[in-house]
């Protein structure tokens, strides 16, 4: 259904220069989805080329080249696809139709925010073409402050991406607390949003140690100060204390957008008002404020004393609490639903799978005795993956696929997105699971060789990561020729409940020509 006059947020304005300076948040979400797709699409080349090097024994390119193509493909991955992702893209799409406002809270400052995010993005990949970064993502001290390598110029790029976060956390916060439309109470508004606010709360407080620690690490290697750096009077755990008080936090700042789209869309497509909303609701700030105390547990290894070992054991293990009570809900609400198997679901079930194995994996890497033998091996390499990959990526395409009639007024082939889910589902499982295997023999990480008993299992790895290549290719494909050729989309082909479906597919400009009244919730399946 269209408006009535035709206009919407995408045909209401012409020309380039409307989209650039546009204050819509709609538009402004698009902008963030193309930049954050194309730097996925650079970041998704340089996992072909890792794989493609551990596909056998010996090297295909230089040791050097492989430690600078893992560095940016983690960077890219993890500061300009993943941590941005959905808030940035659906976050700002959705979140103030959700709750029934016209647009953010600070229109301009969210406009900024798109630039301020390109601006490091763009000096973080313009460092490929000068002298290569390679740390590895996370610029582990002593070695970032001695590398001759453009650290400097990456980690003050991840400062102002980082910047980028916050402001886009504090126009998150602002608005789920001042534009909510009459009886849009907090326990009305849609999982997604608590999701997002969850999320923008840990940007917001998380996001300024890891940038006051990149300045450290600029500062140290321009003034040469002795802040990290043994040689020079520092300390290099201390970076570590630093750097992993943001990053753990920065896992649930990538995961719980991707949990309030699971919400969504479960309760959606099994026809049943979700069970046990409040339960989810508060468990998202449950995650986020337990995340701040476990950072620890990434150093079990660095000399820490026995019972800091014990504390940051018990309350890691603490995290699998609030998320347990996600997953029992999310199952409980599919219990004797109406389950739809549209490609939406697929991805939402998909994320379940994969999440349980990162969740239960993560708690074996909590205990202390077993984090010892895993310690930087690849059965690291695949827990992380399961968790963000399988997890951020799976709900990401999910998100995508169940928005997208209402964001450009389209349907897509619904057969094609299906056999995306079984390429990336399956080829994801073909990569990941025998790293475990691997990480348990006790291959380590970040190495551009191994020995001879590790080829087998690495080699049908890679076969797996060129599936799923395969399989968002495939997606990018359903995406372009929906867009090309999609029928037109009603204003709510899936039947769903939440205030996005009321408006014509795809909305106007001003969301809302009357400011909607909410007497229910939105889960209201029943009724």
């Amino acid at each position: 259904m269209a408006s009535a006059n035709g206009l919407n947020y995408i045909n209401e304005f012409k020309g380039l220069k409307s989209w650039f300076t546009s204050l819509d948040h709609k538009r402004i979400g698009l902008l963030y989805m193309v930049s954050i797709l194309f730097f996925f699409l650079v970041g998704g080349i340089a996992a072909m080329l890792i794989r493609l090097e551990l596909f056998r024994t010996g090297n295909y390119f230089e040791p050097s080249t492989y430690n600078q193509i893992m560095t940016y493909h983690g960077a890219i991955m993890v500061f300009m696809v993943i941590v941005p992702g959905i808030p940035a893209i659906l976050g700002n799409f959705f979140l103030p139709i959700h709750i029934g406002a016209k647009d953010v809270a600070f229109p301009r400052l969210n406009l900024a925010s798109w630039y301020v995010f390109m601006a490091g993005a763009l000096l973080a990949i313009s460092t490929f073409f000068t002298s290569k970064i390679d740390t590895g993502w996370t610029f582990y001290t002593p070695y970032s402050i001695t590398t001759g390598t453009a650290v400097v110029s990456m980690v003050v790029a991840a400062f102002i991406m980082g910047m980028s976060s916050v402001l886009t956390g504090l126009n998150m916060i602002v608005t789920v607390h001042k534009l909510r439309a009459p009886g849009m109470t907090m326990g009305r508004i849609p999982l997604f949003v608590w999701a997002v606010y969850s999320t923008a709360i840990l940007q917001v407080l998380a996001t300024p140690v890891l940038a006051i620690t990149l300045l450290l690490i600029a500062a140290e290697r321009i003034f040469g100060v002795g802040i990290f750096d043994p040689a020079l009077g520092g300390d290099p755990v201390l970076f570590q204390h630093f750097f992993w008080f943001y990053s753990h936090p920065a896992v649930y700042i990538m995961i719980l957008p991707a949990m309030g789209i699971v919400s969504e869309i479960i309760t959606c497509f099994s026809r049943k008002t979700i069970f046990g909303y409040t339960a989810i609701a508060f468990s998202s700030l449950g995650i986020a404020a337990v995340s701040f105390f476990v950072w620890g547990h990434h150093m079990f290894v660095s000399g820490q004393s026995e019972l800091a070992g014990v504390v940051f054991s018990f309350l890691t293990m603490l995290v699998g609490v609030p998320t347990a009570i996600k997953m029992f809900n999310w199952l409980a609400t599919m219990y004797r639903g109406s389950i739809s198997f549209a490609s939406p679901m697929l991805y939402a079930m998909g994320f379940l799978f994969l999440f349980a194995i990162g969740g239960v994996t993560g708690i074996m890497l909590a205990t202390v005795g077993l984090d010892v033998h895993f310690h930087d091996t690849y059965f690291v390499v695949a827990h992380f993956h399961y968790v963000m990959v399988g997890g951020t990526l799976m709900a990401l395409v999910g998100g995508f696929l169940y928005w997208f009639p209402k964001m450009f007024g389209k349907m897509f082939n619904e057969s094609l997105a299906r056999l995306s889910w079984v390429l990336i589902f399956i080829g994801f499982n073909v990569t990941f699971f025998p790293q475990f295997i691997l990480g348990s023999m006790g291959m380590p990480r970040r190495y551009a060789d191994y020995v001879p008993a590790y080829e087998p299992l690495n080699q049908v790895s890679s076969i797996g990561a060129w599936t799923i290549g395969l399989g968002f290719l495939v997606v990018l494909w359903v995406m372009v020729d929906g867009l090309m050729r999609g029928e037109k989309a009603p204003s709510n082909p899936w039947g769903s409940k939440t205030l996005e479906w009321t408006l014509p597919s795809p909305p106007t400009h001003h969301n809302f020509d009357v400011e909607p009244v909410v007497t229910a919730g939105p889960y209201e399946y029943g009724k």
